[in-house]
């Protein structure tokens, strides 16, 4: 199966100077194809990113030294024109919005290949097509690659790309496993298991406020602004990593009540550990940009994660050889009992079902949708 990596780099200061001139490369590639499409448009044809690209080869690259300038990889035109009819191709099939001018600053980032050669990894080092060899913070697996994405967050240079691992199927603990995604715990699973919210994003927020009250403070072109502003992004950027590291690597918390496998005591994700011991994982078809409407909500289910918990949960599903079942949203699993099936209203201020039907009762409710 593919898998990806990102990984942090560990880059001198002309290393990231060049690493912004390839970025800048990039992002003026894919705004001039963008506003030549949407001039072409407005005359009645219909462009597509090979005239594009052959156009820019032969009559816009040759005028500009600079994009042609040493040490710069010369397939960041190339990747920039296919990122750009990715981008209409989701917009004409309604996945995504209309392709918006990029913004320097604003995920930067650009792609290289190495003409088609697979590109060798492996260790604390890389020899990157054109650039030459940087140094990274983490070891990377020893294998080959066909294209490489390096992308900038705050003032932070990352380095991304997939690569063929075979893996096996690994033993299952129980076969099925229902999922409650919730604001105030985490995950709660049908076996009892609890994961809690660490709610990294309010323990933050009296930072965030002094950081953006500071950043808001500064005077537009200069320096202290720049400095400002990436104090600010880096801030942003711990957040989302601890989000994103809940649900790789997490402390859970057993309920008195629950009957828990000793897989599930040793446990250390949230998703490695429900597709590495469960055959089967029901989860909630969840619609989040709904939930996102509710102002009162907002904030704590945008800090929940739960997008990037599907995310993990399908790629680690194939890894470990699980299947996922979606519930249909629809499906009443908190207001059914567990024990009769019956089924009553369960306000969301309440926190405890108590089954009007057979006297049953749950401190915490869970998915009961297999």
């Amino acid at each position: 199966m593919l898998l990806s990596i990102k990984t942090k780099l560990k880059l001198s200061k002309t290393q990231e100077i060049i690493m912004s001139k390839h970025a800048g490369i990039a992002r003026f590639t894919y705004n001039w194809g963008l506003a030549t499409w949407n001039s072409l448009f407005k005359d009645g044809l219909k462009p597509n990113k090979y005239i594009l690209k052959k156009f820019f080869n032969n009559h816009v690259k040759p005028e500009f030294e600079w994009i042609k300038e040493k040490g710069i990889c010369q397939k960041i035109t190339q990747y920039a024109f296919d990122n750009l009819g990715d981008a209409f191709s989701r917009f004409f099939t309604g996945i995504g919005s209309y392709p918006n001018f990029k913004k320097k600053g604003h995920h930067d980032s650009f792609t290289i290949d190495a003409s088609g050669k697979p590109i060798p990894v492996g260790g604390k080092s890389i020899k990157l097509p054109t650039i030459g060899c940087v140094k990274t913070y983490e070891g990377l697996p020893y294998t080959t690659c066909k294209s490489i994405t390096i992308s900038r967050t705050a003032d932070s240079w990352f380095i991304a790309f997939t690569y063929q691992q075979e893996h096996e199927p690994s033993t299952k603990q129980q076969g099925v496993v229902g999922v409650d995604l919730d604001v105030k715990e985490l995950a709660t699973l049908s076996t009892g298991v609890v994961f809690p919210n660490p709610k990294h994003y309010k323990t933050n927020l009296e930072k965030l406020g002094r950081l953006s009250r500071k950043f808001s403070r500064k005077v537009k072109g200069y320096n202290n602004r720049h400095k400002a502003k990436t104090q600010l992004a880096k801030h942003h950027a711990r957040v989302a990593n601890l989000r994103k590291n809940t649900l790789h690597q997490i402390t859970l918390r057993v309920r008195h009540f629950a009957i828990v496998t000793e897989a599930a005591k040793t446990a250390s994700g949230l998703t490695t550990f429900l597709c590495k011991n469960h055959a089967k994982i029901v989860v909630e078809d969840l619609n989040v940009s709904g939930m996102l409407a509710n102002h009162k909500l907002a904030q704590v289910i945008a800090d929940c994660g739960f997008h990037e918990f599907k995310r993990q949960l399908e790629y680690k599903a194939k890894k470990f050889g699980s299947e996922i079942i979606i519930a249909d949203r629809w499906f009443p699993s908190s207001k059914t009992c567990s024990n009769c099936r019956h089924i009553q209203d369960m306000p969301l201020k309440e926190r405890t079902y108590n089954c009007k039907s057979c006297g049953h009762s749950m401190t915490c409710v869970y998915s009961v949708a297999y």
